[in-house]
């Protein structure tokens, strides 16, 4: 029963009440997402020092637009090592995985997002390694490529983000960018390399949202 599931449990929480659905415009890929009746406030009440924003229970822009440039142009990642920095819902990450990376490793910082990660990569038969860890402090892990989507939102962020991305891009990394344009996106730094039509969750409105290399030859 629905009503006996402890909202604590994250993993039973989101199994009982964040039906899994196709992505909107990435039908290759399914993943639980919350809906009116899903009650997520009951899960922030029994977790009020834990429980952050649901970011992980719903479809962002950059997300979408970088999962599909990612389905639509598989030699990027087949045969690389890749890893989804902020992995959320793990949309990017599961996506990697279907275009025939040779590993893939989903780091997260949120519990609730690890929970719902782990799901999504089982129901979609995904090989993904959830990564419970912060990794922007250190140096970059043994990868061919990194994939963020969504991570310019906040300042403080942004700017752990691109100093992460900046030793990535030292050690020889490629990293691939999706975002709506934000406005702490590290813009003199990226070249756009295609735009998407996106709808968010809940919207019927799109959205522009473009996928962006990393790399010093956007400095001119």
């Amino acid at each position: 029963m629905i009503g006996t599931v402890p909202p604590a449990d994250p993993t039973a929480f989101i199994r009982a009440r964040l039906p899994v659905l196709p992505v909107p415009a990435i039908p290759e890929i399914r993943l639980h997402k919350a809906i009116p009746t899903s009650r997520l406030a009951t899960l922030a009440d029994a977790d009020e020092a834990g429980f952050g924003t649901p970011y992980w229970a719903y479809y962002w822009a950059g997300g979408l637009a970088l999962a599909r440039h990612v389905l639509d142009r598989p030699a990027l990642v087949a045969g690389r090592r890749v890893l989804d920095l902020g992995a959320g819902s793990g949309l990017v990450a599961i996506a990697a995985a279907r275009a025939g990376a040779a590993s893939v490793i989903a780091a997260e910082v949120d519990r609730y997002a690890i929970a719902a990660l782990r799901l999504n990569v089982a129901h979609n038969d995904a090989r993904v390694v959830v990564a419970h860890q912060d990794l922007t402090p250190g140096a970059p892990p043994p990868v061919d490529l990194v994939l963020v989507g969504d991570l310019f939102y906040e300042q403080a962020l942004a700017e752990r983000v691109t100093a992460f991305l900046e030793r990535c891009r030292a050690a020889g990394i490629d990293v691939l960018i999706g975002d709506p344009w934000r406005a702490w996106l590290p813009a003199a730094r990226l070249r756009m390399l295609a735009s998407y039509d996106v709808a968010e969750t809940d919207s019927d409105v799109t959205r522009p949202s473009a996928v962006f290399a990393f790399d010093d030859a956007a400095l001119g």
